[in-house]
């Protein structure tokens, strides 16, 4: 083989290889420790002031208001704790007395799995009191536990329609003679919850201190992790997305303390976040306690005549990485819909995606027509290569003759083939070209199939009941392997034998990478397929 051979030789290979190692360079596995140590020291990123965070809506001036702290007795109790059930469209959240704190929250629009009878989606499963979230705590003329009694006159349930809101609000006083009134405001067709604690100074002396609000949750090693997607703590700072490795929680905490947005834990699909409100953020602290993961919103230190009471208020947000839920909600929160590497092109194919979805109604559709729009915008460039691969093997006659004469020269061989290219407008490099110019598309379709909510669960048609989930029976890999055997045996090549049989490997080894690949992505990969086949038949056909 001569020079221009040798390098289509290498860029078959090297087209193979990019999408079989592509997935453990882009998208590495997230490796997995069973042990669970206690976080036991503090490592802290950033050490300058915070500037404060944009102002969050006060809690305590929503109307209508359930369980009305001023109505409530100014006492310590002991009375036991009780459950108070939220039900609005969106979820269902149940909270305690027991710290004015969240112990339940599911999801009414998303299930466990695609099958009918499945459970809602648990962002928050009542347990152990440890696991409850939204945990205050407080320190020195401050000092409140997690446990803290509460107490409401809010009733068990509390229904709230789409278009209401409502504030639950809890009381406590202290024995020092600090009040807390907990508020959580409920909209009911949204899935932010605005938080607020007042603090109020009523005894005679100044009083001072610092109060911390904990998202809390529960975390076991050996649950099963999205090896392509992260999943846990993540903060904006400085407006950027700061991630935390869980294992990484193992060595220390991690700490922020510099303009701070908010803070979350997240998986793929899903998540919570707190957004602490103006003047209500000191630093941030990601710890590990044991099982529990926590995001600790702590406060500057605040000081309190007699009297003098001061107004906390905190943004949180517990759903689907919906875009428009979180465009809505504000504070930059749309930023954890993320693409990875080619972000950049999957963000306006996720953008084309749904707005075909808006017209038919079914993803599968979208996926087909989305194919169909991409394959026309390379059609141009794919065209050129293929009637240039079409032309150089006409050329193979020549080539040979021009092998046999100079077979004991290759230099001179070298400058006579790029002079036949040359006359006859070849490119030997064309061949590779309609697949590499593919594969960042393919990458940036992967991720959206693979991470947007909107495809969590979508069904096709027939058996395919879930785009972001493989063929349960493999029936589309296998035709896709088929078309690109096709596909293989209609594409132009040279006669050399070797590149024929590496080429001829390609469905062989796609067929099996694409088993368990989202059926989404198959279905993306098995029209452009057949697309190609009909235009290297127009190819054929126009130069036969």
């Amino acid at each position: 083989m001569n020079a221009s051979e040798n390098k289509n030789l290498v860029l078959a290979m090297v087209l193979m290889l990019a999408v079989w190692l592509g997935f453990s360079f882009l998208f590495p596995p997230v490796p997995k420790d069973q042990q669970q140590p206690a976080v036991t020291e503090s490592v802290q990123q950033g050490d300058v002031k915070s500037e404060p965070a944009a102002e969050v809506p006060a809690a305590a001036a929503m109307e209508p208001v359930v369980g009305e702290a001023a109505g409530v007795p100014s006492t310590e109790t002991s009375a036991p704790a009780r459950e108070i059930v939220v039900e609005t469209a969106k979820y269902q959240a149940v909270f305690t007395t027991r710290g004015a704190r969240l112990v339940s929250f599911n999801l009414k629009d998303y299930r466990e799995t695609a099958a009918a009878n499945s459970p809602p989606v648990h962002m928050y499963l009542a347990g152990p009191d440890r696991y409850a979230t939204l945990r205050t705590t407080g320190s020195e003329g401050f000092a409140l536990s997690g446990d803290t009694p509460y107490e409401t006159s809010a009733p068990e349930v509390v229904e709230v329609a789409t278009n209401d809101e409502v504030t639950l609000s809890f009381k406590h006083v202290a024995a020092n003679g600090m009040q807390y009134v907990k508020t959580f405001v409920i909209n009911g067709d949204k899935y932010t919850i605005n938080a607020g604690l007042e603090l109020r100074n009523a005894s005679p002396s100044t009083l001072r201190g610092t109060i911390n609000l904990a998202m809390v949750q529960h975390w076991d090693d050996s649950s099963e992790t999205d090896s392509y997607s992260f999943t846990g703590p993540a903060s904006l700072i400085k407006g950027k997305i700061e991630e935390v490795k869980i294992d990484n929680l193992k060595e220390g905490s991690v700490a922020y303390s510099q303009d701070i947005g908010w803070t979350s834990f997240q998986n793929k699909y899903f998540l919570s976040v707190v957004v602490p409100g103006d003047k209500t953020v000191q630093r941030v602290q990601i710890q590990r306690s044991g099982d529990a993961i926590e995001n600790l919103v702590e406060s500057p230190e605040i000081t309190l005549q007699a009297g003098e009471q001061r107004q906390l208020d905190y943004l949180v947000f517990i759903g689907p990485k919906d875009p428009e839920q979180l465009k809505a909600a504000g504070h930059q929160l749309d930023q954890v819909v993320h693409f990875g590497f080619f972000d950049i092109l999957a963000q306006p194919l996720f953008m084309v995606l749904t707005f075909f979805y808006s017209f038919f109604k079914n993803y599968g559709v979208s996926i087909i027509l989305l194919t169909v729009l991409i394959k026309l915008l390379f059609w141009p460039l794919t065209h050129k290569s293929y009637a240039s691969m079409k032309s150089m093997q006409k050329l193979q006659p020549e080539m040979q003759k021009l092998r046999d004469k100079f077979k004991n020269d290759k230099e001179r061989l070298n400058k006579e083939m790029m002079a036949l290219y040359k006359t006859h407008s070849v490119n030997p490099l064309g061949g590779c070209l309609p697949m590499l110019v593919q594969i960042p598309v393919f990458f940036a379709l992967y991720q959206v199939l693979l991470s947007s909510i909107a495809l969590r669960h979508a069904p096709f048609v027939f058996w395919l009941t879930d785009l972001s989930a493989k063929d349960p029976y493999y029936i589309t890999p296998l035709i896709m392997g088929a078309s690109m055997f096709v596909q293989q045996k209609m594409t132009p090549t040279t006669v050399d034998p070797m590149q024929a049989k590496i080429f001829m490997m390609m469905p062989v080894i796609f067929t099996f990478m694409f088993l368990n690949f989202p059926s989404g992505l198959v279905i993306y990969w098995l029209v452009n397929n057949l697309l190609t086949i009909l235009q290297q038949y127009f190819i054929h056909r126009k130069a036969a």
